[in-house]
């Protein structure tokens, strides 16, 4: 388990990481998220040992990141944001020499770099110089070095920057793979990328945890009740104050507009609500037409959203 306690970051009089406190359980996938700027970065790197913190702790089980730094680091696999590799190197030259930094016998060495080659779809490009390589094979490579030593806890910071939709999902798919194995801090500030990887998301703004549970808990906190969406025919005024009146109805707004008279309405319920019969019959009395209508369900983005909004 990481146990982090009232981490705090000052450069000068600037707090890029103001107080905080985070426990990551074993074989937990952790997506820290955040807007560019809002402290993730800083916080990964206090984590892995690259900065000292201005205050407070970090411990892996019983061992502490400023007294026990090379002994967690061993236990530590990191794929920073900026994925730096030797260009000049090969595939396979580049992971064999993290491999000797990181003090694997030839014979372990061997077994890594060929499991690595097929855990990371490394073998069509292994004798390539890296400077040839795809952004998307460079991340492949770069995950690869973070595995090579076999880690406990594996920390990606922006692993799918830069990368086309195609191989976003094929670095999640590995992610995911991996992630059955080990413990992972998947920092990112793509709401669809943590959603669709982690198993527990913490929210950072301005160097505070702002939120944090499993993307359920956070989505289902967000509306504190259901939410429906309605597209209706006719006037704008009439269909919101009457909607307004229903039972159970919260509030209605504007979510889009299809023409002058066709409107798609947000209608924010009490939990566990229902009115589509009145809503029926609302439009029945006033001759409107129900084009559409459906449950939604709060999505990470607004949750997001509401938490890092200035």
């Amino acid at each position: 388990m990481i146990k982090i306690e009232n981490l705090k970051k000052y450069y000068g009089h600037i707090k890029a990481v103001d107080d905080i406190s985070l426990e990551i359980k074993e074989g937990e996938i952790l997506g820290l998220l955040g807007p560019n700027g809002a402290g993730k970065t800083t916080t990964v790197k206090m984590i892995t040992g690259f900065i000292a913190p201005t205050s407070g702790s970090v411990k892996f089980n019983d061992l502490d990141i400023l007294e026990d730094s090379l002994q967690i680091r061993a236990k530590l696999g990191y794929l920073p944001e900026n994925n730096p590799l030797y260009e000049d190197m090969k595939v396979y030259e580049y992971l064999l020499f993290v491999g000797k930094i990181r003090g694997l016998s030839k014979e372990v060495l061997i077994g890594r770099l060929k499991e690595m080659v097929q855990v990371a779809g490394l073998r069509k490009v292994l004798k390539q110089p890296i400077s040839e390589l795809s952004k998307g094979y460079r991340q492949r490579v770069g995950l690869a070095q973070a595995l090579l030593h076999d880690p406990e806890i594996l920390i990606l910071d922006e692993p799918t920057s830069g990368l086309d939709p195609n191989q976003i999902v094929e670095i999640r798919e590995l992610i995911k793979k991996v992630g059955q194995h080990k413990t992972i801090i998947l920092c990112s500030h793509i709401m669809q990328e943590v959603q669709a990887t982690c198993d527990r998301v913490v929210i950072i703004n301005e160097g505070k945890i702002v939120g944090q549970g499993t993307p359920q808990e956070l989505t289902e906190a967000a509306t504190g009740g259901d939410v429906m969406y309605a597209k209706i025919k006719g006037n704008e005024e009439a269909i919101i104050s009457s909607i307004r009146e229903l039972a159970n109805v919260k509030d209605v707004s504007i979510a889009d507009k299809e023409s002058e008279d066709i409107r798609g309405y947000r209608i924010d319920l009490n939990q566990n609500s229902d009115i589509r019969e009145e809503l029926f019959q609302l439009a029945i009395k006033n001759n409107w037409s129900i084009l559409e209508s459906k449950k939604e369900a709060a999505s990470l983005e607004d949750v997001f959203r509401n938490l890092t909004k200035k």
